[in-house]
């Protein structure tokens, strides 16, 4: 088979439901390098929360925030920061119905609530404990994705009246907000450019909503048997569930690994 390069979603498809990663999928990754694929992360995490996962698994190459910040063999390959008056009516947008933010830069992050129940449930779920409190942080400052804390009744009201801002629900109580337009696929698309990669030659797993643009934007899209049937719906292949070999049963249903 011709070289192919994989992209790789963290929770819910490296890693498993406990927040760990399964030992044949390290081995299947690393059987994957071994074959002479190249390997990424494609993640809505930010690059500091991932740090030790790069490391076990010997990845120098992601997209992170969704598609802002891409990184190849160590180096940053692109960068799509929110803009910082988008980010100001957020914020006053979300003060007004009491929504909490935590701002993301690509090497901490920070809150403008001191405390509120929701982040500490939201990023607790990602092993993260709340990120210290600096309501200003946004500003002069390179923020690539900001995190919305409120319940998904109340989500409507933010994309009716942001137009200019793209939101994606990761959570029960929280979402993703990125510069529009911005997505998984928008970062995997500068990196094959730069690499001299095809669609034909992408492969992406993925188990979640802000999977959908990247799945279908790889000529290989595969969803985790643990992903809702709207992703599903949208992919190539379906393997199965991450608790249950789903990276390595994946790689040989595409045929990658024997």
């Amino acid at each position: 088979m011709d070289r192919a390069i994989v992209f790789f979603d963290i929770d819910g498809t490296l890693l498993d439901h406990n927040k760990q990663l399964p030992s044949s999928t390290k081995h299947a990754i690393q059987a994957l390098k071994r074959e002479g694929h190249d390997v990424a992360i494609a993640t809505g995490r930010a690059p500091f929360l991932f740090e030790n996962l790069r490391e076990e698994l010997e990845i120098d190459s992601f997209v992170s925030f969704n598609g802002q910040y891409v990184v190849l063999g160590g180096e940053v390959i692109y960068k799509n920061p929110l803009n910082t008056k988008a980010l100001d009516s957020l914020t006053k947008f979300a003060n007004k119905y009491n929504h909490p933010l935590v701002y993301m830069g690509h090497e901490i992050m920070k809150a403008n609530s001191q405390y509120h129940p929701h982040i500490d449930v939201s990023i607790g779920t990602l092993g993260v404990s709340h990120p210290g409190y600096d309501p200003h942080y946004f500003v002069d400052r390179e923020i690539f994705q900001a995190l919305l804390f409120c319940p998904d009744e109340e989500e409507a009201q933010y994309r009716d009246g942001l137009k200019d801002l793209n939101f994606i629900r990761w959570h029960q109580f929280s979402m993703d907000v990125l510069p529009l337009g911005g997505s998984k696929a928008q970062g995997i698309e500068k990196a094959i450019e730069k690499l001299g990669y095809t669609k034909e030659q992408v492969y992406a797993f993925g188990d979640y909503l802000n999977d959908i643009e990247m799945l279908q934007f790889v000529g290989n899209g595969v969803a985790m048997g643990n992903a809702p049937d709207l992703v599903k719906n949208v992919a190539k292949y379906v393997t199965k569930d991450v608790s249950d070999n789903g990276i390595a049963h994946g790689l040989k249903l595409v045929g990658l690994l024997r």
